[in-house]
């Protein structure tokens, strides 16, 4: 419950901008919320060793959410389907916590090797994870890149192939750098 929990208000958070308790009443009746709790509930049939549980709850995500979320995939608190529509996650994926996915994005297996997924991510709509591939922490995945690389933590990538765009780390440190009007010695210049 806890993990339910978490992941709503964290909804609620990204889509509405704070989580009282009317605004978390609001986003349970939004799209892909229903696919989150069902999610976690397969997590947790699956922890409690009852197969026949964890296979019906994974349908009926599938049914709920029109989206497949393999049955050993492992996602930390705050695990957000912004839309769940053509989401498709190979059940060995591992991800961290506070990753918000929007629609058709497929995070899967190539040559049985899957992607781990860090800490406070977005993934774009139609994006693709492919692969062995590890995505750092606080990375943001461009709509419809195409990840077949490692993508270091705190950049932005966009593509096909995905290829970096930004890293939050030199874009903070280039705004301290750039003099503002008031430190130039005759004022202002046009």
């Amino acid at each position: 419950m806890r993990l339910i929990a978490a992941d709503v208000r964290k909804k609620a958070t990204w889509c509405y901008g704070g989580d009282p308790w009317p605004t978390l009443l609001k986003t349970l009746a939004t799209d892909g919320t229903a696919a989150m709790v069902l999610y976690r509930c397969t997590q947790a049939a699956r922890a409690h060793r009852m197969p026949v549980v964890e296979m019906l709850l994974n349908k009926a995500t599938n049914l709920a959410g029109g989206c497949v979320i393999g049955r050993g995939a492992d996602f930390g608190p705050g695990f957000v389907l912004i839309h769940s529509n053509g989401v498709v996650i190979n059940g060995n994926v591992r991800g961290g916590s506070n990753v918000l996915i929007e629609h058709q994005v497929t995070i899967g297996a190539d040559r049985r090797q899957t992607p781990v997924l860090g800490s406070d991510l977005f993934i774009g709509a139609g994006a693709k994870i492919v692969g062995g591939v590890t995505v750092g922490d606080g990375a943001r995945i461009g709509a419809n890149a195409v990840v077949v690389h490692d993508v270091a933590p705190n950049t932005t990538v966009v593509g096909i192939p995905a290829k970096p765009v930004q890293r939050r780390e030199d874009r903070a440190a280039q705004a301290t750098a750039l003099p503002s009007a008031a430190d130039e010695p005759n004022g202002p210049q046009s």
